[in-house]
């Protein structure tokens, strides 16, 4: 008896590293009502691209109440190496990283550390009184930035490569300088004016660099830091980071310029990519690299209402960011003149709040969001289910999840 409670807490400590290193079982697509004839459809489909010399390689991964039916590696990591894409082969996310961070940010609302609406000038504030460009003269915005405004990307903040006269200075300043650190980098956004005051637009932007910034300033560590104490260790986020580090880069994908005529190019080559080194500017918009595994965590602690093994978020949490949360004047999300109709914005994802043209393939309800290598994800929570598709290839297109999205849609037979 003298030894129960040495006894009592070595179990304790077992249970909790179960909860904690639990995978997403494997299962026949008829155990989670879904055909295996159709979800075979999908191979077709990614081959034909490799085949049209459209993509180098990748992965699709299917869960549906929490158990993956379908999960499959295609084609190349390396063309000119000829090293197959693994399951564990890791990936530059770039803006996959945007819904991890604005998890983070909602971390700190649930613990009080700051609010919704708060002005980001409340703690950072050389980000307060900013101007708006005007081509004769820039004049004052009418408020500040809030956090909201962060994480639903109405600023007013932008990003360079869409252009324009703000985004040019961006360019010029260079203030996405992997050498620069998050300070730095706020220091010299202060210093350049908004595209528009805060709330009048959706702008898809550094917003969440911005709100990296945001979590090292309230939580007083480094992003990398609270992310890995409050997402990546919870979830056994194993292989997602701001860097490869060397033990894993045999595992490191190159990524390819695709001209999408069936010509690919190798454009960051794996063994000497930038992403090899931890850079200075941790990224919250665009910086991390991770695996379907891994990504596949973090989705299903959003199916999950806040939890998988262990409780990152609250439900109520999860539902707002999960909603439109746009106001009644921003009708849909728009690249330039590219209208996305039906397709609102929540705190992090882009939600389908109803049926268009433009993406007719999409289920009412669904959220989810993209990055720039044209890796997808989108989540269905009436389906109780995700997908999540990875590749690298440049510009971003839509190849991948459009080609298998009805497929998967067609291939759930119990609703």
């Amino acid at each position: 008896m003298r030894n129960f409670p040495l006894t009592l807490l070595l179990f304790l400590f077992l249970a909790s590293t179960l909860v904690h290193s639990k995978e997403l079982p494997r299962v026949q697509p008829a155990e989670v009502g879904m055909s295996a004839e159709g979800l075979a459809k999908i191979d077709g489909a990614v081959n034909k691209l490799i085949k049209d010399k459209k993509l180098a390689g990748g992965i699709v991964l299917v869960a549906r109440n929490g158990k993956i039916p379908y999960f499959k590696a295609f084609g190349k990591k390396s063309i000119e190496d000829n090293t197959p894409v693994t399951e564990d082969t890791i990936f530059r996310i770039y803006s996959m990283t945007k819904p991890i961070v604005s998890v983070a940010t909602m971390i700190l609302i649930e613990k009080g550390k700051m609010e919704l609406d708060d002005p980001v000038s409340k703690y950072m504030p050389e980000l307060g009184k900013l101007k708006v460009y005007n081509k004769e003269k820039n004049v004052d915005s009418k408020r500040d930035m809030t956090v909201r405004d962060l994480l639903r990307h109405t600023s007013g903040v932008t990003y360079g490569f869409l252009g324009g006269p703000v985004g040019w200075m961006y360019y010029k300043e260079d203030i996405s300088n992997k050498k620069h650190n998050l300070k730095t980098f706020i220091t010299k956004l202060s210093k350049l004016p908004l595209v528009c005051s805060p709330g009048e637009k959706w702008e898809y932007s550094m917003s969440t660099d911005v709100l990296g910034a945001l979590v090292e300033v309230v939580s007083k560590k480094k992003l990398d830091a609270f992310l890995k104490e409050n997402i990546f260790d919870p979830l056994d986020m194993k292989d997602t980071g701001f860097y490869v580090p060397k033990e894993k880069q045999a595992r490191f994908a190159d990524l390819y310029n695709s001209d999408d005529k069936g010509g690919l190019k190798r454009g960051d080559p794996a063994n000497s990519s930038s992403y090899l080194k931890n850079p200075a500017f941790l990224s919250g918009g665009g910086g991390l690299v991770s695996t379907a595994r891994d990504y596949s965590r973090f989705l299903q602690m959003m199916v999950g209402k806040g939890k998988f093994g262990k409780r990152i978020l609250k439900k109520k949490t999860i539902r707002q960011m999960t909603k439109n949360q746009l106001p009644d004047h921003i009708p849909s999300i728009a690249f330039g003149k590219e209208i996305r109709d039906g397709i609102g914005f929540g705190l992090g994802f882009n939600v389908v709040y109803q049926k268009s043209k433009f993406a007719p393939y999409a289920a009412v309800g669904e959220y989810g969001w993209g990055g720039a290598a044209s890796t997808h994800f989108w989540v269905s929570p009436k389906d109780k289910l995700f997908v999540i598709t990875l590749e690298q290839t440049m510009p971003y297109n839509w190849n991948m999840e459009i080609g298998v999205k009805q497929i998967i849609y067609d291939a759930i037979v119990e609703k």
